[in-house]
């Protein structure tokens, strides 16, 4: 039977992806919700580009795979899975007289704020280097917003490795999969002169028989408590889903930084819980077992 992975992560940020912006003033990506509040949000293209940046730094994964020979950057048309974990995991399009796509294999959400923007601003200028040379400084100002994030990443590892005619071994699916769980757990992002820490405080997930992202949009925070508490009733509703006669929850696992969240006790209690990095390990596992009994 296929598997597939999926994991839902809460971490802690600070302006993360910024848009066009207007005159001297950079505006941050948001959402405009119903309830009337504004949330910002990293682009799944932003996060997609950290996991490959910190892929290759970490691993050596290579990137030497594109080039412009048909008048758009895409992958170049000898590069095949076998050369890139990347076009292995996010898929590919090679523009020809017969086109070569492959949908993405880990697909990724934007990262969502769990908290309001509030139109806090920051003025900058270069007073430091216009000292220097008795000039005027530049001015310019940007949104700031410091919350809480969460997204979703859902694999299907039946086809982690396999495209065309090509397919790896078992053992080099395992570790692709491996450097991959490592780089979600230590995820971060360099943005202007900040390096942001996207590594979760709380994560939920396990590995599945569907591909499926069962808590997308279940990560909620409780807005009228001043410390962060997790809705919980959501994710225990979401627990009782059942596939193919049986319930996730028995599939689940829950990773949490303790003393973060007001609640964490209740987290605790809604599923075999434990840290953040015993969660990894036991994807890690359910990951070798899988592709060692395919591999049979």
């Amino acid at each position: 039977m296929s598997k597939a992975m999926t994991m839902s992560i809460i971490f802690r940020a600070n302006s993360l992806n910024y848009g066009e912006g207007i005159g001297n003033i950079s505006e941050l990506k948001k959402f405009h919700r119903a309830d009337g509040n504004v949330y910002t949000f990293a682009s799944r293209q932003s996060i997609r580009y950290d996991i490959v940046r910190l892929g290759n730094e970490w691993f050596g994964w290579n990137l030497d795979t594109v080039d412009k020979t048909k008048g758009t950057l895409q992958f170049k048309e000898n590069t095949s899975i076998n050369d890139s974990v990347e076009m292995d995991l996010f898929g590919y399009l090679k523009t020809a007289k017969q086109s070569k796509k492959r949908p993405a294999v880990a697909r990724l959400s934007h990262a969502v704020s769990m908290e309001p923007y509030r139109s806090d601003m920051e003025f900058l200028n270069n007073m430091g280097m216009a000292e220097r040379i008795g000039e005027t400084p530049n001015l310019a100002n940007i949104e700031q917003h410091e919350s809480l994030y969460a997204y979703t990443i859902t694999i299907d590892m039946n086809r982690v490795g396999k495209d065309l005619d090509i397919e790896l071994s078992p053992e080099e699916k395992t570790k692709r999969m491996h450097e991959f769980l490592d780089v979600i757990k230590l995820l971060n992002r360099n943005i202007r002169g900040r390096q942001e820490s996207l590594a979760p405080l709380f994560v939920i997930g396990g590995v599945y028989d569907v591909a499926n992202p069962f808590f997308l949009g279940r990560l909620m925070l409780n807005h009228d408590m001043k410390n962060w508490l997790i809705e919980t009733d959501i994710l225990k509703d979401t627990l009782d889903t059942t596939f193919g006669g049986s319930s996730i929850k028995d599939q689940t696992r829950i990773g949490y930084i303790k003393g973060v969240f007001e609640n964490d006790g209740e987290i605790g209690s809604l599923c075999e819980a434990g840290n953040v990095e015993s969660f990894f390990g036991h994807l890690k596992q359910g990951v070798s077992a899988y592709y060692a009994d395919a591999g049979q």
